[in-house]
């Protein structure tokens, strides 16, 4: 299974990042995300820090649900974990297999996304503006791309930090807190 190797920064000033990244990379895709995460009855699966979601992405022009499932985390600086991630057919009948497996959905929100897709050092990278309504509409950056091994996860982060660092985020604004944890935190 591949890593994702991602880095996710808090954004002190969304404007001038949006701007680089359209100056950059052109008009990003605007989606909105509805994620579901499950996990077994007890909280097995989210206390061994592993993440089973279902996400449903619309754009202006489609609609699509992927399925993912992520590992533990294999690098605790960065959080990045071991990721299959499949696209869906039908999002209530998937919904319905994973609940009839006996997980419960244990947390459900939005994310309202700006998504830029391109190439650096011979790697393929996704860098995702992102705003959460919940987490009074702070806006963080995900960068990611593919790690093939845990080997080659050090040189996969080295390229998405270069990426941040051309965008002016500073290291000191790197966080590996989870959105649902985030999100659960801010519900009453």
């Amino acid at each position: 299974m591949a890593i994702e190797a991602e880095l996710k920064a808090i954004v002190r000033d969304p404007e001038a990042v949006l701007k680089q990244l359209e100056d950059q990379h052109g008009a990003g895709r605007a989606e909105v995300y509805r994620d579901t995460y499950y996990d077994a009855p007890d909280g097995s699966l989210m206390g061994a820090d592993r993440e089973l979601r279902i996400r449903t992405v619309h754009s202006p022009d489609d609609t699509r649900t992927v399925i993912t499932y992520k590992g533990a985390r294999v690098d605790e600086a960065s959080g990045s974990k071991p990721e299959a991630e499949t696209r869906v057919e039908d999002a209530d009948a998937t919904h319905e297999i994973v609940r009839g497996l006996g997980f419960t959905p244990r947390i459900a929100f939005e994310k309202r996304c700006r998504n830029y897709s391109f190439h650096r050092d011979g790697r393929r990278l996704l860098a995702t503006l992102v705003r959460v309504p919940e987490l009074d509409d702070a806006t963080f950056i995900e960068v990611e791309t593919a790690a093939v091994t845990e080997d080659d996860l050090a040189s996969a982060l080295s390229v998405v930090q270069a990426v941040l660092t051309d965008l002016g985020i500073s290291v000191a604004d790197l966080t590996t807190e989870l959105y649902t944890d985030a999100v659960a935190a801010a519900r009453p």
